[in-house]
């Protein structure tokens, strides 16, 4: 849908089978009616399985010329297509893909592990914060550290690598005050507001993220 990489290999792990059922937890939303799955709980935002509820809210911010401006898709996206997409999700054993919810419930946008390789266990990582309002606020950041913790305390993975374009300075910095290390760029690689741009390649290990998460979890800073 979104992010940069979604892989379309097959049968699925459900993705609570990789949290102990103990650690599973279920929250009231912010009216007190229906039950929503919390699958990590953070500083700021909670992460939770996606739900067919949120293909709307999705499909208008990949239309967004703001939020699209930063993701790979340049077609328009109908809510049909998203809903195909979201069927496939129930095939993927490779990408485990999430909503970010502020504490108040409100769903602000999407985080993935995809592609992951196990027997290398590496794997890529995608974000989008579709509400305008909460970009640069910390709510990524906060998605991002949860995301990493999953991904290197519980699925055991090795290396998490990312990309951004040259010109999406935020979102290289967020990377970057995560633990990320710049390990290369694909020179003039996409074709992005009217000219051919670079593609930075990002990757993280758990030895490098470490320091970074104890010092988060301490101040709730990443530096």
């Amino acid at each position: 849908m979104f992010l940069f990489w979604v892989s379309e290999l097959a049968p699925a792990i459900p993705l609570e089978f990789f949290v102990p059922y103990h650690k599973r937890r279920c929250a009231m939303n912010s009216t007190g009616k229906n039950q929503k799955p919390i699958f990590l709980a953070g500083k700021k935002v909670d992460l939770r399985p996606l739900a067919k509820a949120d293909i709307p809210r999705m499909t208008c911010w990949v239309n967004d010329p703001e939020v699209r401006e930063f993701v790979i898709l340049t077609l328009p996206t109908t809510e049909e297509q998203e809903e195909e997409w979201f069927r496939k999700l129930a095939t993927r054993e490779n990408d485990a893909l999430l909503a970010i919810d502020t504490k108040d419930g409100t769903h602000i946008g999407n985080i993935g592990i995809h592609n992951i390789v196990w027997k290398d266990r590496i794997a890529t990582t995608g974000t989008i914060i579709g509400e305008k309002e909460y970009w640069g606020k910390g709510y990524g950041t906060d998605a991002k550290m949860l995301v990493l913790d999953y991904a290197f305390n519980t699925l055991n993975l090795h290396k998490i690598c990312s990309a951004v374009f040259d010109f999406n300075e935020r979102s290289l910095q967020y990377s970057l005050h995560c633990g990320y290390k710049v390990e290369g760029t694909r020179r003039k690689h996409v074709f992005k507001k009217g000219r051919y741009c670079d593609l930075i390649e990002l990757g993280v290990f758990k030895e490098e993220w470490l320091p970074v998460w104890k010092r988060y979890q301490k101040t709730g800073r990443v530096r």
